[in-house]
């Protein structure tokens, strides 16, 4: 691995840690979880921004496929394995350890440091980068949204809706032509099974979205049948009192 790869991942990884010291010193009454899903907004903005910045032609966004990776695409993956190092950390450190949130780190961590390591699929893992984090700030925005007081409210509804179909889209629709991509080229074993791991999980997390989705808009369905039957019987209430 490139020396000014490993000094970015470790100025990275102590950048993000600083950052959310920051972040807890600015909002001293909310949660671990809350000032962590803050940090990895700028995050996810950033590893957008950066993956987007990084495609040498538009016309194929992956291409040249199979090629040795540029350094601005070097310098994306060390950004987003430093955080990946960071975020690991917090999530043990936090209230709530989840182990599909582990499994899910620890692969990325894995399949972003070997393409470091050989050098090689960096169009089509800044390409996997932008797919995984063009959800992550509606993914954070839903959970900040009820520390702030607005759970079960058409504002956090819509997060969950916008999260959901961002999600559906890049992970289940761009995200298997990518793996195709990947598993179809001369690349190292371990990339390989990175690429599919990661597509595994994403297709995990799906199921669990569609679920949540479905449990909301009942939720929501049942509470409005609910304040509908209350109005009418006040209503009846009000008539049988003038009558």
């Amino acid at each position: 691995m490139e020396d000014y790869v490993i000094k970015t991942v470790v100025v990275g990884v102590v950048s993000w840690t600083s950052a959310f010291v920051v972040v807890r010193r600015i909002f001293p009454k909310r949660s671990f979880d809350f000032c962590n899903r803050v940090v990895s907004t700028l995050h996810a903005t950033l590893a957008v921004t950066l993956a987007w910045l990084s495609v040498e032609d538009w016309r194929c966004p992956i291409c040249p496929v199979g090629s040795k990776s540029s350094p601005q695409q070097m310098q994306v993956l060390a950004v987003s394995l430093s955080y990946l190092i960071y975020d690991l950390a917090c999530c043990h450190l936090g209230e709530r350890v989840s182990l599909d949130n582990t499994v899910h780190h620890l692969v990325s961590i894995v399949g972003i440091g070997a393409g470091l390591s050989y050098q090689k699929c960096g169009s089509e893992m800044v390409a996997t980068i932008w797919i995984t984090e063009i959800s992550s700030p509606f993914l954070h925005l839903r959970e900040l949204l009820k520390e702030l007081g607005y759970r079960d409210t058409l504002l956090n509804l819509a997060a969950d809706i916008l999260f959901a179909a961002i999600f559906t889209f890049a992970r289940l629709v761009v995200g298997p032509c990518i793996t195709y991509v990947t598993l179809s080229a001369n690349y190292p074993l371990l990339i390989k099974a990175m690429g599919l791991g990661l597509q595994l999980v994403s297709a995990v997390w799906f199921f669990k979205i569609v679920r949540m989705i479905k449990h909301k808009l009942t939720k929501r369905t049942s509470k409005n049948e609910v304040n509908h039957a209350n109005i009418r019987r006040k209503t009846t209430n009000s008539k049988l009192q003038y009558s």
